[in-house]
């Protein structure tokens, strides 16, 4: 199927709600330029606005400071933090923080808080990881001492991520009431509508231009809509929508680690199940063969053509162009004939001329999950199937809720998307620790070769070693190899711009969770 039939065919229409009439002559200041930026650049945090339950983990929480952050080439520089080191046993990490930083309640931040905040979210068991911390220990109001009880090379990430809160005002509303140090404060929260903050003029960083800023929450036509008649400042987009010019917008492409791929069932269908009853096990993904020919058929760079508009880039594996990336790990692609040779070494036959391969009475096929109203994960299941039929491989994209994948997901492929500036995604994705935990490794893939390298990653206390091991666990559980994944495009993000908007450098941004684009927010200007 062509590229153009893939997209009329992902179609969808995508009900959002109403935006409120904003002219955008309202939020003019003096000299006309604007006090107030309106976005649409994604759906709300459920969950509300706790870092120590996991919000912010994609970086940028808004409304708290992060210890350290990362510019706009992914590396490390000061954020509360004025200085940070690691003992020579991986075990403590001694941080400095800043004495001017002041809460929105006005009350100072101290290495109490820090304390407070990294020993509330290892105990809250939240999105962010810190299960390694033994304790958390302010040995004076600015020094932190962060006591882990093992080494772990990725825990650097914890100071990227974790929001810091007030202690003194960290109850069970925070979530929905959140006081932090960062450049904006939470003005107005209605719930599945908007999002109203206001700049923090104590924010002790470079203050935002902007006085306010309206997240809205709406669904990717509405959002074109809202773009279209200038109802929104920023409109983040599907690819397959970013189409056409729009009057006094630009069209601005970010580049990001944010993937799509395949998770196959690792394991054959022996009749187990999980202990909440969900199966495990499909009699065809598990086979290797399968696995390896699924990902040398796909032709990838038809999908970024067809499916992305070109937005994006092929991916090789779940970390691609990050620094501990195996290039060496990629298997060529677009070779039907290849995969073909594949199946049948491996017994794979079109016995009965249906143009479907069977091998001891089952017939290669299985259904392809996908989020349900998600049109760029639906062109590609709709691509992959077309791609695998002529190899003899029957896929069915079903488009399900994900109350329906969670429950399915051991035993069908799942389109996932992923994508992090943190190595921990990676072990979480291939670890047979975290086989059925959460989203994480739902295909049960299990290799103790895999599993010691990934081990060893994480407790390097030297980066170089820490990347020595990335590597090594990539050329094990690549497509070359076990084959656990087909890992299908990475994409650019798609934002359409006022034209007067300057957005700065932007930052290879991680899987779109999290309002990515913000992470630049208080360098934002108005040029005209």
């Amino acid at each position: 199927m062509p590229g153009s039939a893939w997209l009329r065919a992902a179609a969808v229409v995508v009900v959002g709600v109403v935006l409120a009439a904003c002219s955008g002559e309202g939020r003019r200041g003096a000299g006309g330029t604007p006090t107030e930026l309106r976005l649409a650049i994604g759906g709300e945090s459920e969950e509300g606005y706790d870092p120590t339950l996991g919000w912010g983990r994609y970086g940028s929480p808004l409304f708290q400071s992060t210890l350290l952050a990362r510019d706009a080439d992914l590396d490390l520089v000061n954020d509360l933090a004025t200085r940070h080191e690691v003992s020579p046993d991986g075990l403590v990490w001694t941080v400095d923080i800043r004495t001017d930083a002041k809460f929105s309640d006005g009350e100072p931040v101290s290495a109490r808080d820090v304390a407070y905040t990294f020993t509330a979210a290892a105990k809250s068991g939240g999105a962010t990881d810190v299960t390694v911390l033994r304790e958390a220990v302010a040995v004076d109001e600015d020094t932190v001492e962060l006591r882990l009880t093992k080494p772990q090379s990725t825990f650097v990430n914890r100071l990227v991520s974790l929001g810091i809160v007030p202690e003194h005002a960290h109850g069970p509303d925070y979530a929905r009431e959140p006081v932090g140090s960062g450049p904006f404060v939470l003005e107005q929260w209605d719930e599945g509508q908007q999002l109203i903050v206001r700049r923090n003029d104590a924010y002790y960083g470079a203050k935002p231009a902007f006085e306010r800023v309206v997240f809205v929450f709406t669904g990717e036509d509405a959002s074109l809509a809202a773009a279209r008649s200038g109802q929104v400042d920023v409109a983040a987009l599907p690819p397959s929508l970013a189409t056409g010019e729009i009057p006094g917008m630009t069209l601005t492409r970010v580049k990001s680690v944010d993937n799509r791929g395949i998770a196959f069932p690792f394991r054959p269908d022996e009749g187990s199940t999980t202990a909440e009853g969900r199966p495990i096990g499909d009699d065809v993904t598990s086979d290797q063969a399968v696995r390896r020919a699924v990902n040398v058929a796909l032709d990838r760079r038809a999908l970024v053509d067809g499916v992305l508009n070109g937005y994006g880039r092929p991916a090789t594996g779940p970390v691609d162009e990050l620094p501990w990336h195996e290039p060496a790990a990629a298997v060529g692609d677009n070779d039907p004939e290849g995969a073909k040779r594949t199946l049948e070494a491996a017994g794979w036959i079109d016995a009965d001329g249906d143009g479907v391969r069977e091998r001891g009475g089952t017939r290669a096929e299985f259904p392809l999950l996908y989020p349900a109203g998600d049109s760029l994960r639906q062109g590609l299941a709709l691509a992959v199937a077309d791609m695998l039929k002529p190899v003899g491989i029957a896929v069915t994209p079903q488009g399900e809720s994900w109350d329906v994948i969670r429950t399915r997901m051991h035993a069908d492929p799942v389109l996932f998307g992923w994508g992090s500036h943190d190595a921990t995604e990676m072990v979480n994705l291939y670890s047979s620790a975290q086989a059925g935990v959460e989203l994480w490794n739902a295909g049960m893939y299990r290799n103790p070769a895999v599993d010691a390298e990934l081990d060893a990653g994480m407790a390097a206390t030297d980066p170089q070693q820490a990347t020595a091991h990335w590597k090594a666990a990539q050329r094990l559980f690549g497509p070359g190899a076990d084959a656990a994944w087909a890992w299908l495009v990475n994409l650019d993000h798609t934002y359409y711009a006022d034209a007067c908007l300057d957005l700065g450098e932007p930052q290879v941004e991680p899987h779109g969770h999290g309002w990515p684009i913000t992470q630049g927010i208080a360098g934002w200007r108005w040029t005209c």
